[in-house]
């Protein structure tokens, strides 16, 4: 522990809103704000004035460092996605104190990060620059391609095939020039500190990783060869911005899956040598073999909570210098760490875009109103298709330089639909300074995301955020209420808003009208407790069990005391068919996997998982292999006869498969009807969410943002 932070302890106990020092520079919490790549500089990668506001938001949030996306030093050679920031030339100067200046003008401070992707520059390769590497890698294995749709792969490929340059020693030399002439830079640019990319695959850690480094001469070999060119580079970094200015560095902790990787072993030995190479801290991130699809949300962006947290403590107990730790840790988690010494900062990603002014909630008490990331990889997936960052619960994020109130505030709005895209219109034009009626035809606010929330914890943290929030504006909130044009005629509202989410009609499967086969809706109604005749005829519910949790959870809906005892009592056969493979129909088969059911998916689409994003995906299709889901793509002729599911397969081949229960998870659709008949009654109205197609949470949310926006426009 170094002298630094053993007086911070000596001083009371340490959380996320404890002061810390790195190097020379007191910082007022623990809150750094992880670099992302987010591609918002410009073209020829200087700093514009989206990245500038992308940042100031941060900025007054009050994170304690900000650190910047991958910052080029060999800029436009070693870049890994468009609309990278630069720091390769003095030419990027201007933008970059831009930058400095107003994040400093907004009460925050920046690190740069600076990288060279190395083997990993595709996004270079497309413009004929070489991709730089130790030695020629491995060739990619593995089942990566395959969770791409054809659209997807076509923006992730770009059409160049890379061609690798084996470094030489005078191009090492060139490589350890540009990161000190980066480092001057960025000093002279007025950055708060520097981190060194020294992790995910890049440059420095392809020469760090025994899979990659195949060398013979002292850049290879042993761990002390590897290394060789990761401290040369922090000792010229070091040599170039003084003693007094901070500086750390990231590395991995280890190489996930990876044959002959990075082991957390190699990282423990590595840290003292950074450490004594001149570096102020040590950041602990991950990385994966980039062949197998699923880690790719295992490494430095984890599905799994707290997952690389032993391994920073292992780092920590190795070095005096302050240790960073990163990968979806909660707030309670991150207190936890830190009291106990685990880390001594702590970076946040997803959880910052969904609410950049996370760290003042925190410090100011108000954990409630933090607006919670639900890990639906929306932001880590737009990289891989090269597009540049958004967030599916926060529409601003990206997207600062746009002015998000409304020109004109109407007086009155009447809004239809308590589901997301509802709740969220109510609660931002409350806040523009709107009178809010929502009218909701259930007994309480959610619509679908309800039963998202049900299958998916997080999506459950959203629901009871957006509730919070619209009792919070005091919108007139009326349940139980069915909208006609002449209720809505009767409230005299300046316009009307319609938020009623999508149609779930059966689709005409023949066999579809039996008693073992459930819509979306049964299932959703059923899960929910929602008593009716239908259900129950299809389902024997002869308990109720469902119907007597709704009534006694209330209109608070616990989805947890419903989740709990479904894992327990479900009224379906251990055999389940689900017709339909896109984002419905593979997140109900975890679903219902998770609860000892034998489940099969057949669909027409070529590829499952449309609608989930490319990340998810790939987590979320590999685990239903893992557990033996069996799945049909491509399937044709789909049929139901009793207690079975007919179809040809992709192969041509006839199949039959044995159901106790058929759940049809396709057909949904938009419907304007409600929209046309008020609008024919003279009313002035806007339409958003899966009314207007499926678009599901992301496009539920960013309908009500843009759609109050353009009021007045």
């Amino acid at each position: 522990m170094s002298a630094a932070t053993a007086r911070s302890r000596a001083n009371g106990p340490v959380n996320l809103t404890t002061p810390g020092r790195i190097g020379t520079l007191t910082l007022p919490n623990r809150i750094f704000v992880t670099a992302m790549g987010v591609s918002l500089a410009e073209e020829d990668g200087t700093v514009g004035q989206r990245l500038v506001d992308y940042h100031v938001a941060q900025a007054k949030g009050g994170a304690a460092m900000i650190v910047t996306g991958v910052m080029g030093v060999a800029w436009p050679v070693g870049a890994v996605q468009p609309k990278q920031t630069a720091i390769s030339d003095d030419r990027f100067m201007p933008g970059l104190r831009k930058l400095v200046d107003a994040v400093h003008a907004a009460g925050g401070r920046i690190a740069t990060q600076l990288h060279h992707g190395g083997l990993v520059a595709t996004h270079s390769a497309q413009y004929g620059h070489p991709i730089w590497g130790p030695s020629l890698p491995p060739e990619l294995a593995g089942d990566f391609p395959d969770y791409f749709l054809p659209e997807e792969m076509a923006a992730f490929a770009g059409g160049a095939i890379p061609q690798v340059k084996v470094l030489e020693k005078e191009d090492i030399a060139v490589a350890v020039g540009q990161f000190a002439a980066a480092a001057r830079r960025a000093k002279d640019a007025g950055f708060d500190g520097i981190e060194i990319h020294g992790g995910h695959g890049y440059l420095l850690s392809s020469f760090m990783s025994p899979s990659t480094n195949k060398r013979t001469d002292e850049y290879g070999g042993d761990l002390k060869g590897r290394a060789r060119l990761l401290l040369e580079v922090v000792r010229a970094v070091r040599d170039a911005v003084g003693p007094d200015f901070p500086m750390w560095v990231k590395i991995d902790s280890r190489e996930m899956g990876k044959k002959n990787g990075i082991t957390i072993d190699n990282a423990v030995e590595l840290a003292p040598m950074v450490e004594a190479a001149g570096a102020d801290g040590i950041t602990v991130t991950a990385y994966h073999d980039v062949g197998q699809g699923k880690l790719h949300s295992a490494s430095n962006i984890p599905h799994e909570p707290g997952v690389h947290l032993e391994f920073a403590a292992a780092i920590r107990k190795a070095v005096d210098i302050p240790v960073i730790a990163s990968g979806r840790v909660e707030i309670d988690r991150g207190d936890q760490g830190l009291a106990s010494g685990q880390f001594d900062f702590l970076a946040m990603g997803r959880k910052i875009l969904a609410d950049p002014d996370l760290p003042r909630k925190l410090a100011e008490g108000r954990i409630d109103a933090i607006r919670p990331c639900i890990y639906c990889y929306t932001c880590v997936s737009t990289a891989y298709l090269r597009e540049q960052v958004r967030c599916a619960v926060r529409s601003e994020t990206g997207y600062e330089d746009l002015d998000w109130s409304p020109a004109r505030v109407p007086g009155h709005v009447v809004i239809v639909g308590g589901g997301p895209g509802g709740m969220e219109a109510a609660r931002r034009l409350r806040e523009a300074g709107a009178r809010v009626t929502l009218l909701e035809k259930s007994d309480r606010l959610g619509g679908t995301l309800r039963f998202a929330g049900l299958a998916y914890e997080p999506n459950e943290r959203l629901l009871n955020w957006l509730r919070r929030e619209v009792e919070a504006a005091g919108a007139d909130v009326r349940l139980n209420t069915v909208a006609t044009p002449e209720l809505i005629a009767s409230l005299g509202p300046d316009k009307v808003i319609v938020a009623t989410g999508a149609v779930r009609d059966m689709p005409p499967i023949p066999g579809n009208d039996q008693d073992f086969v459930l819509s979306g809706d049964d299932l959703r109604g059923m899960m929910l407790g929602e008593d009716n005749a239908e259900i129950r005829r299809k389902t024997n519910w002869a308990t109720r069990i469902a119907t007597k949790i709704g009534a006694a959870t209330g209109a608070t809906a616990n989805l947890d005391l419903v989740r709990k005892a479904t894992h327990a009592w479900m009224p379906l056969g251990k055999r389940v068919v689900i017709i339909g493979g896109e984002l419905v129909g593979c997140e109900l088969a975890e679903f219902l996997m998770e609860r000892g059911r034998d489940v099969f998916i057949v669909g027409e689409a070529p590829k499952f998982g449309g609608g989930l994003l490319l990340v998810r995906r790939m987590r979320l299709l590999a685990e239903l292999k893992e557990h033996g889901v069996g799945m049909f793509a491509g399937a044709s002729d789909i049929g139901i006869g009793r207690n079975k599911v007919t179809f040809v397969d992709a192969d041509g081949t006839a199949q039959t498969l044995p159901a106790d229960h058929v759940v049809v998870a396709m057909g949904a659709h938009g419907d304007s009807s409600l929209a046309d008949a008020l609008r024919a009654a003279g009313q002035d109205v806007v339409e958003i969410g899966d009314g207007t197609g499926v678009t599901y949470i992301e496009g539920a949310i960013r309908g009500a943002a843009e759609a109050i926006a353009a009021m007045g426009r």
